[in-house]
């Protein structure tokens, strides 16, 4: 590095206007991804830089610290498929997958392109130049850096890294104790032989429990309503012989198709059969209850599977804390928070609970596009919302830019992949062509879709914050395998315009 310039991008300094033919904004798992697409399957000397505005890479494995974070998708669908993973678990620790992300990224020179602690404050297409204009707050410098290039790529996620979701819980200020939300998890907290009390049943809830069971005097899980659970072995038996009689390239290979077989085929069991599928996970949920907690109602969810995202626990972990007698579960809403006590009101599964530590694990804030103002030709500022989304990819009437999405119901990972394959379709046809501008145009009236099916809570505002779905190329992701094909070999000319 030298003057903020990573190597193997032009020299000058960062408000020097520097022009890329590609700028991607985030070095998450999104990004890095897309990197080594356009290095291996763009044009030949694309030039490109990664801007992050945090000081390291990550996203969310770099932001998240709470106690036992790890993925909730397998880390063979969710990992690269260009670099394999080189440990035995299934289900990856956040700190796993943060030191597999930054091998991958060295081991490509993917590194060398990115540039720290620079968060893009604004973007604007210029019709009359053909390219977009970033400027972008650099830490250290009072001024924001100019960038210039001829597309952005957004690998920004989908929530809000600065603001969690805002949960009315009456009273919590009243509370003398401490209260947590997992995203900000301060650094170093002791909680050893404190009452906790984790407010939530989503997949960090399920994942906090058994982490701080093991030191913590007693963990309860206060849920308004039950999630489905189930549980994944840390290393499965079709894994684990695929290793060991396979070299490890096509050990990985295999273990990733399977994965992604397996996956889509437990989907579409539990959203053809859902009365079957309640069947089968209620009896495997059973059999891992301590018999002083009933199944209803503290697993009994009121809505059919894959309506909700599922909760993996790693070797039935949450249920082993469950049956060791340092933590259990509460279901009922909470009437009030004194400075000592959570109440809840009547027909709860308890009557009030007195906490040391309340940890609100609530959810995440949806933002789309990392907060960024993007304008075209100085216009307002584009609302997402109001827009349809090309290939689940692209903005209408936004020219050259593109973002990365996954699936709601498979590996973030997946989706953002099918993203980076159009992107370099759409950049080789551009560089055929002589094309400088690409931008989806909506041709005739079409009814609208969510970009996200799930009844989640934090979803529940998915159509004022994402683009909207339609029907054709206009259509939301839903399969992998028909999604992959048709970024790969299906027509760019449907509703794109280039120029």
């Amino acid at each position: 590095m030298a003057n903020g310039i990573p190597n193997g991008i032009p020299n000058g300094r960062p408000d020097d206007g520097l022009f890329f033919d590609i700028l991607i904004i985030g070095a998450g798992i999104s990004g890095i991804n897309a990197a080594y697409r356009i290095q291996t399957e763009g044009p030949a000397d694309t030039t490109y830089a990664i801007l992050e505005r945090r000081s390291s890479l990550g996203g969310t494995w770099d932001l998240f610290r709470y106690p036992g974070i790890r993925s909730d998708s397998d880390i063979f669908t969710f990992g690269f498929p260009w670099y394999p993973w080189k440990h035995k678990s299934t289900l990856a620790s956040g700190d796993q997958i943060k030191a597999y992300m930054t091998q991958a990224a060295q081991s490509q020179g993917i590194d060398h392109h990115i540039l720290y602690d620079h968060s893009v404050v604004s973007a604007n297409w210029s019709s009359a130049d053909k390219n977009w204009e970033l400027q972008v707050a650099v830490a250290g410098r009072d001024q924001p850096a100019t960038f210039r290039a001829r597309f952005v790529l957004l690998g920004t996620g989908y929530y809000d890294y600065e603001k969690p979701l805002e949960t009315e819980i009456p009273g919590i200020d009243r509370f003398a104790g401490k209260v947590i939300h997992p995203q900000f998890w301060p650094k170093d907290y002791d909680y050893t032989n404190k009452n906790v009390v984790i407010i939530g049943s989503g997949a960090t809830a399920v994942t906090l429990l058994p982490a701080m069971a093991e030191t913590a005097k007693h963990v309860t899980m206060l849920q308004r309503s039950p999630g489905y659970i189930f549980s994944l072995p840390s290393n499965g038996l079709i894994t684990a012989l695929l290793f060991a009689v396979l070299p490890a390239a096509a050990a990985h290979y295999l273990s990733r198709m399977f994965w992604l077989v397996t996956g889509h085929l437990r989907t579409w069991f539990c959203r053809t059969w859902p009365g079957l599928a309640k069947i089968v996970i209620r009896r495997a949920t059973q059999r891992q209850l301590p018999p002083h907690i009933p199944w209803d109602p503290h697993f009994r969810p009121r809505y059919n599977p894959w309506e909700q995202r599922f909760c993996a626990c790693v070797d039935g972990d949450f249920f082993a804390a469950l049956r060791s007698g340092k933590a259990d579960v509460a279901t009922g809403t909470i009437r009030t928070v004194t400075a000592d006590a959570i109440e809840l009101n009547p027909g709860g599964s308890v009557a009030a609970l007195r906490p040391d530590v309340i940890v609100t694990a609530t959810g995440l804030r949806l933002r789309f596009g990392g907060g960024i103002a993007f304008r075209v030709d100085g216009g307002p500022p584009v609302r997402w919302c109001d827009r349809f989304a090309w290939r689940s990819a692209m903005l209408q009437d936004v020219p050259n830019l593109l973002f990365l999405t996954g699936y709601e119901a498979a590996s973030w990972t997946l989706g953002a992949d099918v993203s980076a394959r159009l992107l370099v379709r759409v950049l080789r046809r551009m560089r055929e062509t002589g094309a400088q501008v690409a931008v989806p145009r909506v041709r005739a009236p079409m009814p609208e879709k969510s970009m996200m099916s799930l009844t989640s809570t934090y979803l529940k505002n998915v159509r004022e914050v994402l683009p909207k779905g339609g029907t054709g190329v206009w259509a939301p992701k839903t399969n992998y395998f028909a999604d992959m094909a048709r970024a790969r070999w299906g027509s760019l000319d449907a509703d794109l315009e280039f120029s």
